[in-house]
């Protein structure tokens, strides 16, 4: 058995490596640099930690992990420690005192990984540290977790990432492994630039994550919309929400709670402990119990390990696909069933394209930023597979025989996922080439005859014939287009609307009060060289349903808002055990001050209560359990499986009592 598979059992508890896994690690414990991309749930932490235990066991000495949030550091370090590897952190949680003792313990070689976020990194006094270690020949590596944080075509740019590139400059022998569970070609372009990575192997697994069924929706009324999707899909479930401001994460979330639904909200703009208290509370709801609704802006997320959110809902479009890709993946970590579901309009893009253009980015920046926008509103107005499409986009062509259509030829079956609406569902279609000629034709009309250029609202109120005063203002009711597209609804307008802007047929002008404009390519849809299909409008939201009772974990309520309880298949007696053993590892993480998934994952408890194991040896086999968890929780464990009640919460390792705040002040301020 190598090395990395003895750590694997070992301390890990798991009997084999997954993907890319096994390779990426053996060259970083080799001492070669890698950059490697796994989706969200694929198991990349063991990437780094693998080689930094096997090469701390060779006497390299200690590994610095540069992670970009504190909460991330708590939850990584608490599990590491939990499973018996000696690890620690440095971070403004810590008082001199303690912080001394932590440097003081990583001279002495008595720290395995060490987890300090970037702008502690950059500070003379850690350098100055670091460079002691290496002159001593024990400094054993570089994790650089979120890499995608580098690249400021990344979704998450931090400029305090970019200084990273001194670790190659500074300590040009150490190894390096940059991780990240999101980056298009470009970003990886610029991570491997900025990082000076050239010369580093790359281990890219797939991007789909079939477990997640995707679901993108017009809006119509979005609150009602969401609160339909909850209700009929998610009771009882944990989730995450997102919206694009402040007020708009307060809003919704007591919106959520006036109809049943236990929600909090989260934003950079919360004062610090309330925020704090919302994050824990979310994280620290298990299975069965009465699960909380986050609803937030995108300051909420990186680094939520939370395994059963069962959906992320995204009641404003994100900038792009790579953000709304990490932030989808924050569901169905464990792998069960879980829904991406999104609501987008024309405002949505308006609202983008504006943020975009008024930027005091460069040109070539926002080229690229709208390119990014424009490929995430294609994926929204798609009628075909929306999981090939996003493949497509992370440069990972779905196979021919699986029936892509630009592999496949003309006529023959078109690639379906089976696990998004699109292909659960095809969608309605019309042909909307006519309605598009006629709305370019009239935006040239109109910016004839005035010289300027008008909003969406205005150039759909001239086609439909909708006489304003807007309209008499400007003589807009003697042009020829005046009346036009009386036959299509507004609806139906915004949906050509958009799609013209998808294609590039059309953009908005946000230094013009965000008035459409032709682009080149209208053109070739004037002239009918482009054909354009568009969806079906969204029928009207249902009535609102009345508020429902807020439940609570095991009281009678109507099956459509019953919590779920436990997992499937499973016996009488299986779920019993499960029980029991759900309310022992919620008290060990209440001592612990960790969230239940550090001390067992959900799978492991369903694994041990439907193999019900007798004694150590067979308990040793459960996926989950590795050497240290065995000797620390075994017998609690197998007392309960027995039908008895443990002695009492097992101590574990020793834990810190953590806070977290905000280290490195980042915050993305919506």
């Amino acid at each position: 058995m190598s090395i990395s598979h003895a750590i694997l059992s070992e301390i890990f508890g798991y009997h084999a490596f997954r993907g890319h896994q096994e390779a990426a690690i053996a060259h970083v414990t080799a001492g070669g640099d890698a950059l490697v991309l796994m989706p969200t749930g694929g198991g990349k932490s063991l990437c780094y930690q693998i080689p930094a235990i096997a090469r701390a066991r060779a006497g390299h000495g200690v590994a610095i992990v540069v992670s970009p949030l504190i909460a991330l550091m708590h939850d990584q370090v608490g599990a590491l420690q939990e499973a018996g590897v000696h690890a620690d952190f440095l971070n403004s949680t810590l008082d001199s005192t303690q912080a001394a003792d932590v440097e003081k313990r990583m001279f002495s070689g008595a720290i395995t990984l060490l987890y300090v976020a970037p702008e502690r990194l950059n500070t003379p006094r850690f350098l100055a540290l670091l460079t002691s270690l290496y002159e001593r020949n024990q400094l054993s590596m570089f994790a650089i977790d979120e890499v995608h944080c580098v690249s400021q075509w990344g979704h998450d740019f931090r400029p305090e990432y970019r200084s990273l590139t001194l670790l190659h400059e500074r300590f040009p022998n150490v190894p390096r492994v940059a991780l990240t569970a999101t980056a298009d070609a470009l970003t990886r372009s610029d991570i491997v630039e900025r990082l000076e990575l050239q010369s580093a192997a790359q281990y890219v697994s797939s991007f789909d994550r079939p477990n997640i069924r995707y679901k993108i929706v017009e809006k119509v009324d979005a609150r009602k919309q969401l609160l339909k999707f909850i209700q009929s899909e998610h009771a009882g479930d944990a989730g995450i929400v997102y919206c694009q401001s402040r007020k708009k994460v307060e809003e919704t979330s007591a919106y959520l709670e006036e109809q049943g639904i236990h929600s909090l909200p989260y934003h950079a703009g919360l004062d610090m402990q309330l925020r704090q208290a919302n994050q824990d509370a979310f994280l620290r709801t298990e299975l069965g119990e009465d699960n909380i609704v986050m609803v937030a802006t995108i300051a909420f997320g990186m680094g939520i390990d939370k395994p059963n959110v069962r959906f992320v809902a995204h009641l404003d479009m994100p900038k792009n696909i790579e953000g709304y890709y990490q932030e989808t993946g924050r569901a169905g970590r464990d792998g069960e069933s879980a829904n991406a579901w999104m609501a987008y309009g024309l405002q949505d893009v308006v609202n983008q394209r504006r943020m975009i253009d008024e930027s005091p980015a460069n040109d070539a920046y926002k080229t690229v930023m709208r390119g990014k926008l424009e490929a995430l509103l294609g994926l929204a107005e798609a009628t075909d597979c929306r999981r090939a499409r996003l493949l497509r986009y992370f440069g990972q062509e779905v196979l021919a025989g699986d029936g892509n259509p630009e592999s496949l030829g003309a006529g023959q079956p078109r690639y379906t996922c089976g696990n998004c609406d699109n292909c659960l569902t095809p969608a309605v279609v019309w042909d909307a080439t006519e309605a598009a000629r006629k709305a370019l034709s009239c935006i040239y009309r109109v910016q004839q005859s005035t010289g300027i250029g008008f909003g969406a609202g205005h150039i759909m109120d001239i086609l439909r014939g909708k006489k304003t005063d807007k309209m008499a203002q400007f003589g807009h009711e003697s042009l020829s287009t005046f009346g036009i597209g009386a036959d299509i609804s507004e609806q139906q307008w915004r949906s050509v609307l958009r799609q013209l802007i998808a294609i590039g047929a059309l953009r908005v002008d946000a230094q013009a009060f965000n008035t459409l404009a032709l682009t080149d390519m209208s053109r070739a849809v004037l002239k009918g060289e482009i054909a354009i299909e568009v969806r079906e409008s969204a029928k009207a939201a249902a009535p609102e349903p009345r508020a429902a009772k807020r439940y609570k974990s095991g009281s009678a309520t109507p099956d459509a808002t019953k919590p779920k309880m436990l997992p499937a298949d499973l016996s009488v007696d299986a779920q019993e055990r499960f029980m029991a053993l759900k309310a022992w590892r919620t008290e060990v993480a209440k001592e612990h001050n960790l969230p239940a998934y550090v001390i067992f994952h959900d799978a492991t408890l369903v694994a041990i209560a439907n193999s019900a194991p007798q004694n150590q040896q067979a308990l040793s086999q459960i996926s989950g359990l590795g050497a240290r968890k065995l000797a620390t929780y075994g017998d609690d464990v197998l007392r309960i499986v027995a039908g008895s009640a443990p002695k009492a919460v097992s101590g574990g390792a020793d834990a810190h009592a953590y806070e977290t705040s905000d280290d490195t002040g980042y915050e993305e301020q919506i």
